[in-house]
């Protein structure tokens, strides 16, 4: 009996050790390897390097999951590395162009002089980069510190302590099959615990999004506003390569379907362009096609001229934050901060995020160093409000706060008129703040009372298929895993959406993720194609029931962007 009691103490022990994951410990954990992630873990070494930091990157390599235009405002890379550019930065192409056009028409277009433009639109002394590259270069210079990165590593779970607090995340198991089975590769996720964890893992960060409704850090806040960004490179002929011209656009293709958003080409180095387009998710038409919005976009004269006789070279879309101040959330709670796009730094009035993400991560780490100084852990942060409010990055987003609102108000040419008013003149000391109550996944209005758009066949030389976009963006996920794209309701789909909205997931997904296919009795069916996801959000944000739940997939898995 006396062993038969060793043998089954023996198996709980060892069942008991399977149930208990690995861990390692940290003074700060950092979820997400992007400018303001990245910022926080350098400045946290220069701050003391003796504080133990690490980055957990759910992309294959630093920068593989960074989408953005870029121009970049170098105030805060400044701070951060004021010898930046001996250093060898990729920040190399000055802005020497800013050209800004409204399209009147598919033909037709009218070039806004400088005089009149918002001053937020003005990029002189300003730089036209890959933010991916970037991110890299970061990347090493926080590593050249010190820090501990582990790229490929999914953070899928926050850890609580037994007052609420976070403690650290953990990552994702590998090698679970989609029936929820472990394979024969299985592997456990591994627990990082931190005395501080910054969350910095872009819009709709999924971890972000948990916190911010755990602790109602949104609380009497206007919702969050977004935009999705579809963005290509090209290489193009020397002869029509401009090095530092900068080109935005409002107006067509969008205002047809009296949809908001705007356009970008800017010239980088290397005969290369980036081209893309801004889709404001709080369109109304459920007939609405982002991507395709964007590939007739490409056909406008002043857009076609830079692109023609070029080559297409990647492909990628993200959504991005563009809420302001009004949408901020409460930004510390208990063992953490949210920082960048989790908490909604993106100035949309200047089309730019990258340096105000930085200035958050750079102004967290200050406030979290000094909390470990004083042998503080896992506490609430309350003071990272007061020294984010005194930064240049909080002054620049309030004085720009109205922007948004007004184009949402009053449209892109109101609105921008009302933001040279505002902006130009008065310095964003108007004494109000405009609001914007309605959230995006709120305004579609059913397929009845919308107008369909027939937009035209994809001619393969300007314009292309998603199928062969997607290839282009290098995404790939292991098949065999569970669904990162969770339905709340499986039924909602066909059931509701197909006949109220003509199921908008197949138009706003610019993956061709979700498709609406006939069973063999012709019925309907909803078919979700996950490995196809580039981790832009944008079914996330738009499913009018919020029905789609999107969370990590296996790390490494999505898109591997190489200089987006």
């Amino acid at each position: 009996m006396l062993c038969v009691k060793y043998i089954l103490e023996i198996q709980i022990y060892l069942w008991r050790m399977r149930l208990e994951r690995e861990f390692m410990d940290y003074d700060v954990v950092i979820v997400g390897a992007g400018p303001s992630g990245l910022s926080a873990a350098c400045r946290l070494k220069q701050v003391n390097p003796d504080i133990s930091v690490c980055i957990v990157e759910k992309g294959s390599e630093v920068g593989a999951h960074i989408l953005s235009g870029a121009v970049l405002e170098p105030s805060a890379l400044n701070e951060l590395f004021p010898e930046w550019k001996d250093m060898g930065a990729p920040v190399t192409t000055p802005v020497t162009d800013d050209h800004i056009f409204v399209f009147t028409g598919a033909e037709k277009s009218i070039k806004v002089p400088g005089l009149f433009a918002p001053k937020t639109m003005h990029n002189h002394g300003n730089y036209i980069i890959s933010l991916g590259k970037l991110c890299r270069w970061l990347g090493e210079q926080a590593e050249n510190l010190g820090v501990d990165i582990f790229p490929g590593f999914a953070a899928a779970e926050v850890l609580y302590g037994d007052n609420n607090e976070v403690l650290g995340i953990a990552t994702g198991d590998m090698g679970v099959g989609h029936n929820g089975e472990n394979k024969g590769s299985y592997t456990q996720g591994m627990e990082l615990r931190a005395k501080y964890t910054l969350f910095s893992e872009g819009c709709r960060g999924h971890l972000g999004k948990q916190l911010i409704a755990k602790y109602a850090l949104d609380a009497g806040k206007d919702p969050q506003h977004y935009g999705l960004g579809i963005k290509e490179l090209w290489k193009v002929p020397a002869d029509q390569h401009k090095p530092g011209l900068v080109v935005h656009s409002a107006g067509w293709p969008l205002d047809e379907s009296k949809s908001l958003g705007g356009g970008f080409l800017y010239h980088l180095e290397d005969n290369t362009v980036a081209v893309g387009l801004i889709t404001n998710l709080s369109y109304t038409n459920t007939f609405l096609s982002p991507y395709d919005e964007f590939q007739r976009y490409k056909h406008h004269p002043e857009i076609k001229k830079h692109l023609q006789g070029g080559e297409r070279l990647t492909y990628g879309a993200r959504a991005l934050l563009k809420g302001g101040l009004q949408s901020q959330p409460k930004m510390s709670f208990p063992g953490g901060l949210l920082i960048g796009d989790d908490a909604g730094t993106l100035n949309f009035a200047k089309i730019k995020g990258s340096h105000t993400a930085m200035k958050s991560g750079m102004v967290a780490a200050e406030t979290v160093a000094a909390a470990l100084s004083a042998d503080k852990n896992n506490t609430d942060l309350e003071e990272y409000a007061a020294a984010y409010k005194a930064s240049w990055a909080y002054k620049e987003l309030h004085m720009q706060r109205n922007f948004g609102p007004a184009q949402h108000k009053f449209g892109n040419i109101i609105g921008s008129a009302y933001a040279f008013i505002d902006i130009n003149i008065f310095n964003g000391k108007l004494p109000w703040t405009l609001t914007d109550k309605i959230a995006d996944h709120e305004t579609l209005k059913p397929a009845s009372e919308c107008t369909k758009i027939d937009y035209p066949k994809h001619d393969g030389v300007l314009s292309f298929d998603k199928a062969s976009s997607v290839f282009m963006s290098n995404t790939n996920h292991e098949e065999d895993q569970p669904c990162h794209l969770v339905l709340a309701d499986p039924d909602m789909p066909i059931a509701k959406n197909l006949e109220l909205y003509d199921e908008p997931a197949q138009r706003y997904c610019p993956a061709g993720v979700y498709e609406v296919l006939a069973n063999e009795d012709g019925s309907p069916r909803f078919q979700i194609n996950a490995q196809n996801c580039v981790h832009c959000k944008t079914c996330d944000i738009k499913e009018p029931s919020q029905n789609i739940n999107w969370v990590v997939p296996e790390g490494a898995g999505g898109p591997n962007y190489p200089n987006m």
